[in-house]
């Protein structure tokens, strides 16, 4: 039985009109990380104090010194250790400090580094302190002590390196032994960006999300950003999102404006945990003083989340303020509420039910 053709060269054939939006590759879409130490925007003292290092380096061709990095979480510590391998043309290895758990973690990066290479440990300061002693003649002298064997048996080996460089990033550089700390011939620390700084990070990654986006938008996102590339880059993908699905991929500042809002960010960049925890000392602890452990049983929120992740931007935009009694809104924290110190006061007092201080003891 003969078979009929399915489709035939005759038959009319219409192509789906093509997309207005070109896919990303995977990696497009997640490397928006500058690959050049000269692409980078901000930090520039940073930069330019090791780029001297860097060319003196590769001037007199001898090993980088040991670099260590330290400063608050997003801020360019990773890129710049990325960054300083290939202004180099040396290999880079890459460890963190948690899993280095004990010396024998950090012997296949010691003996597998080629010469002038880069062993770059994340958090370094999560290291033990076994492991940090371990580092010591490795980093001074480039040698290791092997112990072969147990007991009266034992014998130690010693190890001669080839010489390297560790770039070490912490956020707590405070958790460092001085010891290590002191073996560190470059020690840099990143601050936080400006507006406009941030505003150029956002402009150059929106066009390599292939987002058009115009310059009011990229300094809103920037100034909700906290001074940070890493929270911008974060924003401006939910905004590319929203955009995508609302407005037909195009970034204006509406668009934004109510990105950010369904996102719960507010103009002065405080997400809704934020605006939770200075309305609990508002409305609670009439303005304060509250100690961080009452103020988060009664957000029921740990109190590490608080002390780690929402206190370090309210302080540093002068909202609240630590004092030995605890946690105070400042009038630049009323104001950003829309209330005033005599209103929490007089709240207080009506909370008493009088204008006196509450009896010791109930009738």
């Amino acid at each position: 039985m003969s078979r009929e053709p399915i489709l035939s060269g005759d038959d009319a054939f219409e192509p789906d009109p093509p997309s207005q939006f070109v896919p990303l590759g995977r990696e497009e879409d997640q490397v928006l990380r500058p690959q050049r130490m000269e692409d980078m925007v901000g930090q520039r003292e940073v930069y330019e104090r090791l780029m001297i290092a860097v060319d003196a380096a590769r001037i007199r061709q001898e090993t980088l010194g040991h670099i260590l990095l330290d400063g608050p979480p997003g801020l360019g510590k990773t890129t710049f250790a990325t960054c300083i391998p290939r202004a180099l043309d040396v290999p880079l290895q890459i460890a963190s400090g948690a899993a280095l758990s004990a010396p024998k973690d950090l012997l296949p990066y010691l003996t597998n580094a080629q010469e002038g290479s880069v062993l770059f440990i994340d958090e370094i300061h999560r290291l033990p302190k076994a492991v940090e002693e371990f580092m010591y003649p490795a980093m001074e002298d480039f040698r290791i002590d092997i112990t072969l064997g147990e007991g009266v048996s034992a014998r130690t080996v010693n190890m001669t390196l080839r010489p390297f460089t560790i770039i070490g990033a912490t956020t707590r550089s405070g958790l460092l032994s001085a010891p290590l700390r002191d073996r560190f011939q470059v020690r840099e620390h990143l601050d936080f960006y400006s507006h406009d700084e941030l505003c150029e990070i956002i402009r150059r990654n929106a066009r390599k999300l292939r987002v058009e986006i115009d310059d009011e938008s990229a300094m809103k996102i920037a100034v909700c950003s906290r001074g940070t590339p890493r929270i911008a880059n974060n924003r401006l993908r939910w905004v590319r999102d929203y955009a995508t699905t609302k407005a037909a991929g195009k970034i204006t500042l509406p668009v934004a404006n109510a990105a950010l809002a369904m996102l719960g960010v507010d103009p002065a960049g405080l997400d809704n945990q934020d605006r939770k925890y200075m309305e609990t000392i508002l409305r609670v602890f009439h303005g304060g003083p509250a100690g961080v452990e009452a103020i988060a049983h009664t957000l029921n929120t740990a109190i590490d989340t608080l002390t780690d992740e929402v206190e370090p931007f309210l302080l540093r935009s002068e909202l609240v303020v630590r004092t030995p009694r605890g946690r105070k809104l400042t009038a630049k924290g009323y104001e950003h509420l829309g209330a005033t110190p005599d209103a929490a006061i007089n709240g207080a007092r009506h909370g008493r039910g009088d204008d006196g201080p509450l009896p010791l003891f109930a009738e």
